[in-house]
């Protein structure tokens, strides 16, 4: 099916593109990133816009650049980049490792970070490994540049805090201490690749407790969700105690309505919330293996 007809626009500067969200007047204006969340919405007809805005040449963009304690994403950077980034893998392994799920190679070659998170599609990997990193998004709009904490940022299904006119530039991910540890594990959609649940976990430690625990979920419910019950659970817990993940994951619907369960022609919403117990042990059990010099996932 051919999409509807509309206005090819390419921007070179952060500036210029956000210029062009708001120059074109009642016009619906789009960005386009890699292209692989636009344009299938485009050719069903789901998706009509009248501009499209390509970023591909804003080469600022473009590129990981790694600080003392933090890393930050440029939000054109392909998923291949980041999963083949061997530094990004030692700082904070859960982002790359995530970023390896997503579909097949042709995809993570073409698919961007950035258009990722700012889609919010609730079945992406990235928006639960973002959050559990305890990332910070960085947007430019006509008022200038502000930060918003991940944990702020997907509100619904393809919903951010992302205001009208705000272009994503940038993702910082914190690095992980030397006792910490992270993982994102995920059940996949046969027909899709798409994750029917995928968890994402990293726990600080002092070598022999658990002191903080950011563990967050997409799939199961309409967007990325933090389980804050289940990190609740683990704060305190000993790495030793074979049963600590476990008893975690048996909270990860707490204080969630069962209604608020993604249910569709894929998977039932009690199917998913059987699914994310499962996989939320696992995702503990794999972050708990790495801590004080387990096996990184790209090794």
């Amino acid at each position: 099916m051919y999409p509807a007809p509309f206005e090819y626009v390419s921007v070179e500067s952060t500036a210029e593109a956000v210029d062009s969200l708001s120059e074109y007047g009642d016009r619906e204006v789009t960005l386009l990133a890699g292209g692989h969340s636009l344009l299938p919405t485009m050719k069903s007809g789901l998706s009509t816009p009248e501009v499209i805005v390509d970023l591909a040449s804003v080469e600022s963009l473009y590129g990981i650049d790694h600080d003392d304690g933090v890393t930050r994403i440029n939000a054109m950077t392909e998923y291949a980049a980041i999963e083949r980034d061997e530094t990004l893998w030692n700082e904070n392994p859960v982002v790359p490792e995530a970023a390896a799920e997503i579909a097949d190679v042709q995809v993570r070659n073409m698919g961007t970070i950035g258009g990722n998170i700012a889609h919010s599609d609730p079945a992406a990997d990235l928006p639960a490994a973002v959050l559990a990193a305890d990332a910070t998004i960085h947007a430019l709009g006509p008022d200038g540049r502000r930060e918003i904490p991940a944990a702020n940022f997907f509100e619904a299904m393809f919903t951010t805090a992302l205001a009208d006119g705000e272009l994503l530039t940038a993702i910082d991910v914190p690095h992980l201490g030397e006792n910490d540890a992270a993982a994102y594990v995920k059940k996949a959609s046969a027909s899709s690749g798409y994750a029917l649940v995928g968890v994402a976990a990293v726990l600080e430690t002092d070598g022999e407790e658990i002191t903080d625990a950011r563990v967050a979920a997409n799939g199961a419910f309409d967007h990325a969700m933090a389980l804050e019950p289940v990190e609740t659970e683990l704060v305190g817990g000993s790495l030793d105690d074979d049963g600590v993940a476990e008893r975690a994951a048996a909270f990860v619907t707490d204080d969630v309505e069962s209604y608020v369960l993604m249910d569709d022609e894929q998977a039932s919403g009690e199917f998913r919330e059987h699914l994310l117990e499962v996989y939320t042990e696992r995702a503990l059990e794999t972050t708990i293996a790495r801590v004080d010099g387990g096996s990184s996932a790209n090794e």
